[in-house]
Formats: structure tokens, sequence, C-alpha cells
């Protein structure tokens, strides 16, 4: 398969992994729970964490993860082109945050997001995992690490470009942390009113 059906059933497919909805069915498995349902709301990492523990919650994030390696791998398996495996790492992001298999409520993207940058740009990778650590170990607020790998991930993609002329990575970066960015909207809301919640020794606290 190549060429234009290639990077279209690329993107289709990408859709498709990222909507496998990981977080909800952890918690129907081990709790009997939407985890939607409680929390943040959210079927991510850390309301899995919240809800149902660390272990579902690790397992949620390690798949999640994957599920977008997976997309750019199956595009490029397909034959597609690396702007379309980026398009398809995008497309998971997208299915993980509306996920056609359940009802359009998903989560915020940032695993996901991680997983298709992987492939996409290693050194923007590296950048995503510092600025992410940092931010969390300095406010030890969740939603500050996963907005400050997001927004890490694109300097890194930026200064990828700027050195080897590539732009599919900065392309990627960009357009993922918009979408997380913006499935941060009530993360943000909360953080400016100083009641997002707080990471301590593997549970979650009020700040």
């Amino acid at each position: 398969m190549r060429g234009r059906l290639a990077d279209i059933s690329g993107c289709a497919a990408g859709y498709l992994i990222g909507s496998i909805p990981v977080g909800l069915l952890m918690g129907r498995a081990l709790r009997g729970l939407d985890v939607r349902e409680h929390g943040s709301g959210s079927m991510g990492t850390t309301n899995v964490l919240r809800m149902v523990g660390p272990a579902a919650a690790a397992t949620t994030f390690a798949l999640d993860v994957a599920k977008g390696g997976a997309a750019v791998g199956v595009a490029r398996a397909l034959g597609a082109n690396r702007s379309a495996e980026a398009a398809a790492g995008l497309a998971a992001v997208v299915g993980h945050s509306w996920p056609v298999f359940a009802r359009f409520r998903g989560g915020k993207g940032v695993a996901t997001a991680f997983g298709a940058l992987l492939p996409v740009s290693g050194e923007a990778s590296a950048f995503a995992v510092a600025g992410g650590l940092t931010a969390l170990g300095v406010s030890r607020i969740m939603s500050v690490g996963s907005l400050g790998a997001a927004m890490s991930a694109v300097v890194g993609a930026g200064v990828e470009g700027a050195r080897t002329g590539k732009r599919v990575p900065l392309a990627y970066a960009s357009l993922a942390t918009a979408i997380i960015v913006a499935r941060h909207a009530g993360n943000l809301k909360r953080l400016f009113k100083g009641q997002e919640p707080r990471v301590s020794l593997g549970r979650m606290t009020k700040s």
C-alpha cells in the first residue's frame, strides 16, 4: 500500500488504536467502575491512580504510551511517508482524547502523545522527559508535569529542527501540545485558584 491511500489508512488506524480506552477498561475490570465518573473525569493515568491504584495506573500509562508508538508503527508498515506517520500519531492522540469506543469521553493525551513522539523524534522525547520530571519535581502537581513535558517537547523539536532542518517533529509536537493544553483547561483553572491536587508518596493529596 503506497501513496495517499497509505497515509489515510495510517491515520484511520491511528485514531482507532488511540480510541482503545485502556484506563476505562482497567477501572471496570479491577474496581467495577467507570473512572470517568469519578475524580477528574478522565480515563488517563492520574485518575486511574486516584481511583484504582498505582499498579493499574502504571499499566495504563504503559499501554497508553504503546498506543502512540503502535499508531506510528502501523502507518510505517502501511508505507506512509514520514509526515503521515506523525499524523497517525497525532490521530492516536485525538482518538485517546475523544475515543469512538468510549462515547468520545477520553483522557488528556499525554502518554499517547509521548508514545508517538518516541519514533518521531528521540531528541524531543528526551526534552519531554527532562522537562516533565523537572516540572513535576518542583511543583508536585501532575498536570504541571504533563504540561511541562508537552512544552519541553516543542522546545526539543525546535532545537532539532534548527540543527537538521526537519520540520515534522516540530509540527507534531506543536499540534499534540495544543491538544494537551486544551484538554487541561479544567486543570489550568484549578491551578490559578490553587486547588489542583498534588502528588505525595504515590497518592494524590489536596494542596
